[in-house]
């Protein structure tokens, strides 16, 4: 049948393709479920059977799944692009100078000239592709997911100084009123 979908009426026995797409999409990746999810084209076709049903699997061209890091800033990857370009031509002067020093052409001493200044160049944009992204950390912040743990005993420090500060604000307050450290008097 190709990558075209193939229509299959209710209780032949077989999965109808979007059955197919939501099982191959499911975390075991096993046999069908029964539930729908539209999906426009399939690639493979396989026959599976249960008992004396037949079931049908249809494999997906592709399963989206999510970004595992998140995408640099602006500045960064600019400067990440110009950086790639900038050692991407100096490789390029690298290979140029050594077959035209291997070659004997006059060309080679230029060359290897400009391969030097290039190989100055490049560090430059490596350089810059790190300090763009410091800076960036430091203007805009830093989105930082620390573990479970270290999050808890933040957050108990935090109370215990809450506690602290609040106990101090009530002796504060008791003294001023000129009392002896009691709440109240008999």
């Amino acid at each position: 049948m190709g990558t075209a979908e193939r229509r299959v009426a209710p209780g032949d026995g077989a999965a109808t393709p979007e059955v197919a797409a939501r099982s191959a999409q499911a975390r075991d990746r096993g046999l069908l479920t029964g539930e729908s999810v539209v999906v426009a084209e399939v690639k493979e076709r396989k026959i599976f059977t249960r008992g004396d049903e037949e079931l049908v699997y249809y494999r997906p061209l592709w399963i989206e799944e999510p970004a595992r890091r998140r995408r640099l800033p602006d500045p960064v990857r600019t400067a990440a692009v110009r950086a790639v370009l900038i050692i991407a031509v100096t490789l390029i002067q690298a290979m140029v100078a050594l077959l035209c020093t291997l070659a004997g052409s006059w060309l080679a001493f230029p060359m290897v000239l400009s391969s030097v200044a290039s190989t100055v160049a490049a560090t430059w944009g490596a350089l810059d592709v790190w300090v763009t992204r410091q800076v960036w950390n430091q203007r805009n912040g830093v989105i930082s997911a620390p573990s479970s743990t270290a999050r808890s005993l933040r957050r108990e420090r935090r109370r215990a100084r809450r506690e602290v500060r609040a106990a101090e604000r009530t002796q504060e307050r008791i003294r001023r009123r000129g009392g002896a450290g009691q709440l109240s008097h008999p």
